[in-house]
């Protein structure tokens, strides 16, 4: 073992004692059985909607036990970080309704700062503590040695790693040790792996039982190397001291660490904490034809949590997704139940549950359809302002007419239209009630008018002008569309036509459908009598007066 004069001299000399540490982050005062969880991203890249779900479930754990739910942004690989991307995860849970209790860039909340790069001292605290206890040891090993020993072990069919034979730093006498770092050769920190011949681990996994993998025999790096300016530690060190420090007690994560907890159970024994209880989720899958494969960051565009931002998806409607996919029982019923409903380990698969658009679509559609115009209005807005700022000045100017137009779709005493899934449909479905979004009217030859010749088409809409827009209630309205059919020799009815198919130009709904068309510049639109309402006379007669020439 180092001497201890050796060790003090690797780190500052004012640098805390774990203790320090312990009673700086007093355990949390929090009823019993209350959980602390933690959402803790790389600011490596994009935010994945794996992450967004991992969030909403430890999010969900935290706040119905009435416990914490903390984002830590684990930032210690300086070389694959990503300006921005830290910032970035809490624009994207807080857009998503997902926000911390506390955490964060900000480090609002006692025990912080929640970047592991600002946290360097306590880490250092506790490598120290190791290296004194000789649970831990210096390595000189430079790459070419580790490349070696690597291409030995693959050619042996052995598992690669620093361990027996192949781990020389292990045995290294203290006195070659101290002359060595006395000299100002670079070096790692290792863990001194307790096992020469490691067995099987058994944990508990609360979504998956009973778990039983190989125990790690590895002396894995904890410090990085001495030769950076600011040597940090490794993700496996770092985190499982801040789980201890932050007072974590449930660990919600990607299966894809459930190979890797034996390393994390191996360093809680090695630095005397008790590991918090852990769950494993499942990866979220693709259909690919009639198998599945894990959703991919290149090839799927709706692996991007800015994909659904983009396209106004509401948070709610998501988020009640994300709790469907984490337990089904919650997928079919309304988001605000499913919201309001616990989120319960014990229902989860262990299987990968499958991203289904179509089902997020009929959610939103199902969400949207329940607010009222004045509640549409805001959120469509505040979508608008970030992601179509032409629309959102248009909805500025004609308040009034959006709320109007919206309104068209929710009838008294009608079920709600649904046939809003997304804000960005918004244009498509209603952006025909703003001339600045209308465009120019349909020519009369335009295939939406059904293939009608020209001529007809302006006949049709000359006469409704003529007979039929100073119509003043519904009844009256329908009235002059079915006598300006029977003028042109279509049927009264459908009912009718269906008889005698052969004795009329058409059903009526053909000449409704020029209308339609004149008026909205779609097939299918919210009922036309209260379309025109909305639009105003000098509206409807301006468009209609177009389309007839």
């Amino acid at each position: 073992m180092l001497d201890l004069s050796v060790i003090n001299a690797m780190f500052p000399p004012d640098l805390p004692e774990p203790d320090d540490w312990e009673r700086r982050f007093r355990p949390r005062d929090l009823p019993d059985g209350a959980e602390v969880t933690r959402f803790a991203p790389s600011p490596t890249g994009h935010l994945h909607i794996g992450g967004l779900y991992t969030a909403a479930v430890a999010r969900a754990l935290a706040r119905q036990s009435g416990g914490t739910y903390v984002l830590r942004v684990e930032d210690t690989d300086r070389a694959r970080r990503v300006a921005g991307a830290a910032e970035e995860f809490s624009r994207l849970l807080g857009a998503f309704g997902l926000a911390p209790d506390e955490g964060g860039v900000a480090g609002d909340g006692e025990w912080g700062p929640y970047l592991q790069s600002e946290r360097r001292d306590v880490y250092l605290g506790h490598v120290r503590e190791l290296l004194r206890g000789d649970r831990a040891y210096p390595c000189f090993c430079d790459k070419e040695r580790l490349a070696r020993s690597a291409g030995e072990q693959r050619a042996g069919r052995s598992p690669l790693g620093y361990y027996g034979r192949w781990a020389p730093c292990r045995t290294l006498a203290p006195e070659e040790a101290a002359r060595r770092l006395a000299a100002g050769e670079p070096y790692v920190v290792r863990l001194r792996c307790p096992y020469e011949f490691p067995g099987r681990i058994r944990f508990a996994d609360r979504i998956r039982g009973s778990v039983t993998l190989q125990d790690n025999g590895n002396d894995i790096v904890l410090l990085k190397s001495s030769q950076e300016e600011l040597p940090l530690p490794t993700y496996h060190f770092a985190h499982v001291v801040d789980d201890h420090l932050m007072r974590v007690t449930l660990v919600v994560r990607g299966e894809e660490w459930l190979s890797s907890t034996p390393v994390h159970l191996q360093l809680h024994t090695a630095l005397g904490f008790a590991p918090p209880a852990y769950a494993h989720l499942a990866p979220l899958m693709k259909a690919e034809g009639p198998s599945r494969r894990k959703l991919s960051k290149r090839k799927d565009p709706e692996a991007s949590v800015e994909y659904y931002l983009s396209a106004g998806y509401p948070p709610a409607a998501v988020q009640h997704y994300l709790r469907g996919l984490a337990n089904i029982r919650l997928m079919d019923v309304p988001t605000a139940e499913a919201l309001a409903a616990p989120v319960r380990l014990d229902g989860m698969r262990p299987s990968g549950p499958l991203l289904d658009l179509p089902k997020l679509h009929s959610l939103s559609r199902e969400f949207i359809a329940s607010l009222t115009p004045g509640e549409l209005y805001a959120q469509l807005l505040d979508w608008a302002e970030e992601y179509d700022p032409e629309l959102a000045s248009v909805l500025v100017r004609h308040e009034g007419l959006a709320l109007a137009a919206v309104a068209v779709g929710r009838p008294e005493g009608a079920p709600a239209r649904k046939d809003l899934d997304r804000w960005s449909c918004f244009r498509d479905r209603y952006g025909f009630f703003f001339a600045e979004l209308f465009g120019p009217v349909p020519s009369a030859a335009d295939d939406r008018f059904g293939g009608l010749a020209p001529e007809l088409v302006r006949r049709i809409a000359a006469g409704f002008v003529r007979d039929g827009v100073g119509a003043g209630t519904p009844e009256e309205w329908y009235g002059a569309l079915r006598a300006l059919a029977g003028r042109h020799g279509f049927a009264p009815d459908t009912a009718a036509w269906r008889r005698e198919p052969d004795r009329w130009a058409g059903p009526p709904r053909v000449v409704a459908n020029v209308v339609r068309v004149a008026l909205t510049g779609a097939t299918r639109s919210p009922d036309l009598f209260a379309v025109a309402g909305v639009l105003g006379r000098d509206e409807v007669v301006r468009r209609l007066t177009a389309v007839a020439g």
